[in-house]
């Protein structure tokens, strides 16, 4: 087996006395289609956010093809293969939806500023293949038709779309969604669902995807990880996962808080 193009092991991140995330590990291969879950403020975002430079990891490791990324800046982290997608839309809305993504796709320009301000011919060159590569994605995610239109006006669903297709536009080795059917109707999940195994098909794409949609999870992920109060409690099959004890505890709980202390205090899903 190659190395894994996504690899962190020991990540550990508290705010103040919150222990927010312990010890959390994942190892993505390309091609892979994983799952994040837990109940809410089990520390399935701010896992995210270690991973893309949001947050400095107080203790652990974090790999991106091989190379060190703990600590270093978001935007260095997107240009050396890392795109995400975040649970509230964040499109450009007063811009066209073409444009959206050709802006992403910027973080793969090879000429420095100069040679866009003298126009040079290279400078073309690239600016073509960027509006080409752009409209390309458009036409996988059926939004084509619409490449003029300004993001914000286009229905929920089209925005998530857009979403993605402009984290694609960097050309990422590992892309994350975080929870990307919320707010979505039956369809357009089913839509979303198919989106997904075909972006991961076609782009080879490693994925890792935060979602409270259970069906969604079972059906695309080959493998999930569990999260309960920042540790992982279960990593398995979406079979070993339903069967698991401890994450059939952790989203239904026993009903019994044991002993004073036992009970887990609310303020810990932060």
């Amino acid at each position: 087996m190659s190395d894994p193009v996504l690899h962190a092991s020991g990540v550990c991140k508290s705010f103040g006395g919150l222990k927010a995330v312990q010890g959390f590990g994942v190892s993505l291969q390309g091609g892979d289609l994983k799952g994040l879950i837990g109940p809410n403020g089990a520390g399935k975002t701010t896992v995210f956010n270690l991973l893309t430079g949001v947050y400095t990891p107080d203790e652990g490791k974090i790999t991106l093809a091989g190379r060190s990324i703990a600590g270093i800046r978001p935007s260095r982290i997107a240009a050396q293969g890392m795109a995400r997608t975040f649970q509230n839309i964040r499109l450009f809305g007063e811009l066209s939806v073409l444009d959206n993504v050709k802006l992403a796709r910027h973080v793969r320009v090879k000429h420095g500023m100069w040679a866009s301000v003298l126009r040079t011919p290279a400078s073309y060159a690239e600016e073509a293949e960027i509006d080409a590569k752009a409209r390309e994605l458009l036409a996988l995610f059926d939004l084509a038709d619409r490449a003029e239109e300004q993001g914000k006006n286009l229905p929920y669903g089209d925005q998530r779309r857009l979403e993605i297709a402009r984290a694609l536009a960097t050309n990422p080795k590992v892309l994350l969604l975080d929870e990307p059917a919320a707010g979505m109707n039956p369809q357009e999940k089913k839509e979303l669902r198919d989106l997904i195994r075909r972006v991961r098909d076609e782009f080879k794409t490693a994925i890792l995807l935060i979602e409270h949609d259970m069906g969604l999870v079972m059906e695309i992920c080959e493998r999930i990880t569990v999260l309960d109060y920042g540790k992982t409690i279960a990593e398995g099959t979406p079979q070993e996962i339903q069967a698991n004890p401890k994450v059939i505890e952790a989203y239904l709980g026993t009903g019994d808080t044991g002993e004073e202390g036992d009970q887990k205090p609310e303020a810990a899903r932060a």
